[in-house]
């Protein structure tokens, strides 16, 4: 999954991103609002973590700006602000979310994984798959009961896939998902970490198809 972080406040941007990287997500930071809404133009993400006080563009401008050109993006607000008002406006304005500073970084993970569940239709970080046990909270996967060891972009390509199950997924969607843009990588990346996936899922109810020419689509099979 791809997060940006648009925080000024370099020391807490740098635990953030270093949290969530170390998570297996792909994380790109901006410490502008011009900069982000630049970014977000142009590049795909699957959430924003978003400071309300910002140089250039303002969270709450940015986050308007994001909301009229009809981009439904999820938006965590990380604001200092903690007056019910202030929350009340933001939720109306269209964020999805906001964490009042300062926050457990705990919290902030739980929240993430909230917000990329939704966007994905999962009700819960515990879900159930044919035989395959996936826990996003817990960063647990079993197949069968056996408890398969995944690294962090591994875990993240599992989550993609069961959050698009016979969906037909490109090499270059997947990379943009991730990679964050100073992870700069080749698509024959995205062949290996599917083909380590598929060994280690292997006995799974999943299988993994490649569509010659577009991708690859993701499947449970019927009956396990």
């Amino acid at each position: 999954m791809r997060i940006l972080v648009v925080e000024d406040t370099e020391d807490l941007a740098d635990a953030i991103v270093h949290r969530l990287r170390k998570l297996g997500y792909a994380v790109d930071w901006v410490a502008d609002g011009q900069e982000a809404e630049e970014l977000l133009r142009r590049e795909p993400y699957q959430l924003v973590l978003l400071d309300i006080m910002l140089p250039g563009i303002d969270g709450q401008a940015l986050l308007g700006q994001l909301r009229r050109r009809r981009n439904a993006t999820p938006v965590l607000m990380m604001t200092a602000r903690s007056q019910v008002n202030v929350k009340i406006d933001l939720l109306d304005l269209g964020a999805d979310d906001f964490i009042v500073k300062p926050f457990d970084l705990r919290e902030l993970e739980a929240r993430c994984r909230a917000l990329l569940r939704r966007s994905h239709g999962m009700a819960s970080s515990r879900t159930e798959f044919g035989n395959i046990l996936f826990d996003a909270a817990a960063k647990l996967v079993e197949v069968d009961g056996r408890p398969v060891e995944l690294g962090g972009r591994e875990f993240r390509l599992l989550e993609l896939f069961l959050g698009h199950l016979g969906a037909v997924m490109s090499k270059e969607d997947l990379m943009d998902r991730l990679f964050s843009l100073d992870q700069p990588t080749a698509l024959n990346a995205i062949e290996l970490y599917v083909s380590r996936l598929r060994r280690k899922m292997q006995g799974s109810s999943m299988e993994i198809r490649t569509v010659r020419g577009l991708g690859y689509v993701a499947e449970i099979r019927n009956g396990e």
